[in-house]
C-alpha cells in the first residue's frame, strides 16, 4: 500500500532540495564583506528608484497590462484552430468569426474609452510629474 506513496515522497523531497541547495550554496558562496551601500541599492532596468516600493502607480499602467493580456490570450486560441482549419469546416468557420466578432467588439470598447490613450492630457487633478501638464479644451 505504501509503494503507491514512493514517487510522491521522491517529488517532494527532489522539490525541497530545489530549493534549499540553492540557498545554502548561495550563502556559502556570497561574499560576506563587500556588502556596500551602492551594492545594496536597489537595481531595476537601469534606473535609479525614484521613490519606495509601496508608491502607487496610475491605473493605465494595470488597464492596459490587462487589456494587453486579454487580447494576447485569446489571440492564442487562434493558433490551434488554424492549424485543422481545413479539417473543421464551415461550422467551425462561423464560430470563430462569432468569436473574432467578440474580440473586435471588446477591442472597439476600449478604443472608444479612450483606454489605450498611454498620455492622457484631460488629467483634472494631476500630481507628480504630471502636474505641469495642459488641460485639454472640452467643446
Amino acid at each position: 500500500m505504501y509503494q503507491n506513496y514512493l514517487p510522491i515522497i521522491i517529488l517532494t523531497g527532489l522539490s525541497i532540495a530545489l530549493i534549499v541547495v540553492p540557498l545554502i550554496l548561495q550563502s556559502l558562496l556570497s561574499p560576506k564583506n563587500n556588502k556596500t551601500e551602492e551594492k545594496l541599492r536597489v537595481y531595476e532596468c537601469g534606473e535609479l528608484p525614484e521613490d519606495n516600493a509601496w508608491m502607487t502607480f496610475n491605473i493605465r499602467f494595470y488597464s492596459i497590462a490587462l487589456v494587453f493580456l486579454i487580447f494576447d490570450v485569446e489571440v492564442i486560441f487562434l493558433y490551434p484552430w488554424a492549424v485543422v482549419y481545413n479539417d473543421l469546416g464551415l461550422l467551425a468557420f462561423i464560430e470563430v468569426m462569432i468569436f473574432l466578432t467578440i474580440l473586435i467588439v471588446g477591442f472597439a470598447y476600449v478604443w472608444v474609452k479612450d483606454d489605450l490613450s498611454w498620455v492622457k492630457m484631460s488629467l483634472k487633478y494631476a500630481q507628480g510629474r504630471y502636474s505641469n501638464l495642459q488641460k485639454k479644451d472640452e467643446d
